[in-house]
């Protein structure tokens, strides 16, 4: 009975372990179709009652234009003129909506701009958080490199990795991993430490930050 019960729940688990990314995965890409198809609608009901386009041909030729309108914009926003309007459009937004200033920066943070290392192309790290002599470490991206040699991490939570701690460290509590990607870190976080392996398996691939081996130099 026990054997059963056991094949039965395992079988349930494994089941559920892969429908459950793949449901995910098709809410967020429901969720991210109808949003952009919001934004093109307008585009699409002019275009289908100006031609004989289907409702298909109109919604591809809507995003097509929106990602060209995209574009544009980042181009336009290179010059002196489109800096200064987007510089005052951000200031007006920031004054009347006091909770645009930290979208835009977290939007900033996730993507890279004004400086900041995006945090989906950061460098994956080994952070010793209370200095290597306590041996704690814990798995974070590089997010900011500082003139004094110091680092900012972000240090995710399991197993929701959107959520986490910002660390302000020196160089030599710093250890860089460049054969692990943002991604393979994230996936041991969510699977809260599952597969570390590629984490702790520094042999002939640890980079640690320069300025921390002069530090230990000395």
């Amino acid at each position: 009975m026990k054997r059963l019960r056991s094949f039965v729940s395992i079988t349930l688990i494994g089941g559920f372990m892969v429908i459950l990314p793949i449901a995910i995965f098709i809410l967020l890409l429901d969720w991210l179709l109808g949003l952009v198809s919001q934004l093109i609608r307008p585009l699409s009901e002019w275009l289908i009652e100006q031609t004989a386009f289907t409702n298909l041909v109109a919604d591809i030729i809507g995003v097509a234009l929106l990602l060209v309108a995209c574009f544009l914009i980042g181009l336009f926003i290179k010059t002196s003129l489109g800096e200064w309007i987007h510089d005052q459009i951000d200031e007006w937004l920031s004054r009347l909506a006091p909770g645009y200033k930290t979208i835009r920066e977290v939007v900033s943070q996730l993507l890279g701009g004004e400086g900041n290392t995006s945090l989906l192309k950061g460098e994956v790290c080994r952070a010793y958080i209370m200095g290597r002599a306590a041996g704690v470490s814990v798995t974070a991206i590089v997010t900011a490199k500082h003139a004094n040699g110091d680092l900012t991490v972000y240090a995710p939570t399991a197993p929701i990795p959107t959520s986490g701690f910002v660390y302000h460290l020196s160089a030599e509590c710093v250890d860089l991993l460049p054969h692990v990607s943002v991604e393979e870190a994230m996936r041991t976080v969510i699977s809260c430490g599952s597969g570390s392996q590629v984490i702790s398996d520094l042999s002939d691939k640890k980079t640690r930050v320069e300025g921390g081996k002069n530090e230990k130099g000395r």
